[in-house]
């Protein structure tokens, strides 16, 4: 009779721990719902953010003016005298510079780090800046 006993205790533990993964498995799809709906929540507020500009393109703004690529003459010239100042860098883009010089060339030295490299008129470098997404701190 005790085997009985202990046979009948183990077929309810047994079925008691059966029905608790039963539960337990029933919850969890409701509680990933939820969490799909968190989840589309915040991706549905991420795809209002704007996407980011895109640097090989130009379009600074600042002091009222828009920094425009250059082209022709006046961009090789401008690559020219960037190259000269900082041999081994890899020129990203050529503009106009809404900032102060007359020209600004974004480019990647030969140590890999990122700078804007500013023109005059006469396409004399008058500064370096090193640093930020295009060079400068505002790229």
């Amino acid at each position: 009779m005790k085997t009985t006993m202990k046979s009948a205790i183990a077929s309810l533990a047994l079925a008691a721990a059966i029905g608790g993964g039963a539960l337990a498995s029933a919850a969890l799809p409701a509680n990933a719902a939820t969490t799909d709906s968190s989840t589309s929540q915040s991706s549905s507020s991420t795809s209002t953010t704007q996407a980011p500009r895109d640097e090989s393109k130009g379009g600074h703004q600042a002091n009222g003016i828009t920094e425009t690529l250059l082209t022709g003459d006046t961009a090789t010239k401008v690559t020219d005298a960037a190259l000269a100042a900082n041999p081994g860098a890899t020129i990203q883009r050529v503009e106009n510079d809404a900032e102060g010089a007359t020209y600004e060339a974004h480019i990647i030295k030969s140590d890999g780090t990122r700078a804007t490299v500013y023109l005059d008129a006469s396409f004399t470098v008058t500064s370096t800046e090193t640093g930020g997404p295009g060079g400068g701190p505002q790229g």
